[in-house]
């Protein structure tokens, strides 16, 4: 017998566990975040942390990724996002284990004693750069509300010792929030360069700390084969989200 279709909604991306809205929300489902989400390492967590979490696109891939004991809470500065998030969270099979909490993570990690063994961030990019659209876009997508030193701080008071903090960045931004991190005392751990076809330059990088140090595992990964298709590897990595796959 064959399978159904899946039903595709309108202002959102329908995943094969979960559909995520995010017509209100700046930044929308992309390639980076769910490559985050697909990749982090899951295995020893038991506590996850989502800092800017948007439409909760991460948080919703980790709950899919992890048993149901592992909680998730989910931090977004922008209302309209966090309300999104919060919906689109009710609407999932893990909304018992996902908080989302609209607050700045700078003041909300002041305030929480919880200690994560995962921490996931798809931050800001760039510095303050051409003017965007909307203000929420803005904040998305440059450093002014929230740069990479002061995430990186935060990250290392909420981290457990065993812990790993991964982020998605651009090739261009990546060396120097790696030597940040470095300076601070994270450990780089794992590091996967990102190109969009085989044979062409890197132009995101996926990038794991640790507050211990211990072996870096480096690799690369090609979006897509020289047809344009998917290629096997990110195939393998994301074939338990996307509908096609």
């Amino acid at each position: 017998m064959s399978q159904p279709k899946a039903q595709f909604r309108r202002n959102g991306f329908t995943f094969k566990a979960f559909f995520v809205a995010h017509d209100r929300c700046a930044m929308k489902v992309g390639t980076d975040g769910v490559m985050l989400g697909a990749w982090s390492p899951v295995s020893k967590a038991r506590h996850v942390l989502d800092i800017g979490t948007g439409s909760g696109l991460l948080a919703l891939m980790l709950a899919q990724r992890t048993p149901q004991t592992v909680t998730i809470d989910a931090v977004e500065l922008d209302e309209q996002a966090a309300m999104q998030a919060q919906e689109n969270v009710q609407a999932s099979p893990w909304r018992e284990r996902i908080t989302v909490h609209q607050a700045d993570i700078r003041q909300w990690s002041v305030e929480n004693t919880a200690r994560y063994d995962l921490i996931v961030s798809n931050p800001p990019y760039f510095d303050e750069g051409v003017k965007c659209a909307t203000p929420e876009r803005e904040r998305a997508r440059y450093t002014t509300t929230l740069d990479h030193q002061t995430l990186l701080d935060i990250a290392a008071t909420l981290i457990t010792e065993e812990g790993f903090f991964c982020v998605v960045l651009p090739v261009e931004a990546s060396e120097a929030f790696t030597g940040k991190a470095q300076s601070i005392g994270w450990h780089l751990r794992l590091r996967t360069d990102v190109m969009e076809t085989e044979g062409r330059l890197p132009h995101r990088v996926l990038l794991a700390f640790s507050p211990r140090p211990g072996e870096i595992f480096a690799d690369r990964l090609a979006i897509r084969g020289p047809d344009q298709r998917y290629s096997d590897s990110y195939t393998a990595l994301t074939q338990a989200f996307y509908v096609f796959m």
